[in-house]
């Protein structure tokens, strides 16, 4: 059983920046977010780790490689973003012209994933991270981190909405005895 799993969530792109649901869209750290992920590096790179795993896409990647893990780091599928479908590159204002409760957290994306389609790959990963035995690092996404994180504590998917986590941060989950905790989140 890890004893903790540190989540990093990538660092700014220019969508992110914008508000814009980025979930396949392979888009680059912007400056911005380069200069999160080496401000996570004295953090991050300190902890000797058991087990490293990174989305394949380009900006969870680079945050790695700029956290310090990226020599160490093993590419898995399912902690690639939420699949927005049909509103890819869309703000939440611009979706609640049509949905105006929209949330995607209760309700995923036409054409896309539904919330227990997130959860089920947060729970391969939380099994996956279950039979390591030392520390464990994800670096990935804020939607795809914030159901792993409530998947972890016991909560259905949809207490993700509760749990910001914002570009370029830290988040620890760890246990308190044998019960899965937050030990930290949303650090800078």
């Amino acid at each position: 059983m890890a004893d903790e799993i540190i989540l990093v969530r990538h660092g700014a792109t220019e969508w992110s920046e914008h508000g814009r649901h980025t979930g396949r869209t392979d888009l680059p750290l912007t400056a911005t977010g380069r200069a999160q992920a080496e401000a996570l590096r004295p953090r991050v790179a300190a902890r000797d780790y058991a087990l490293v795993l990174v989305s394949p896409l380009q900006r969870a990647r680079e945050t790695c490689r700029l956290v310090g893990l990226g020599a160490d780091a093993e590419v898995d599928d399912d902690l690639h973003e939420w699949d927005y479908g049909d509103y890819e590159g869309l703000t939440t204002a611009e979706i609640r012209r049509t949905r105006p409760t929209w949330v995607v957290f209760d309700d995923g994306a036409p054409n896309g994933e539904t919330p227990e389609q997130v959860a089920a790959r947060a729970d391969r990963v939380i099994a996956r991270v279950d039979a390591i035995d030392g520390t464990v690092a994800l670096v990935a996404h804020g939607h795809l981190l914030r159901v792993l994180g409530a998947r972890w504590i016991g909560l259905a998917p949809s207490a993700g909405a509760r749990m910001h986590l914002g570009t370029g941060t830290l988040s620890v989950l760890g246990f308190e005895r044998e019960i899965k905790v937050v030990q930290s989140w949303n650090c800078t």
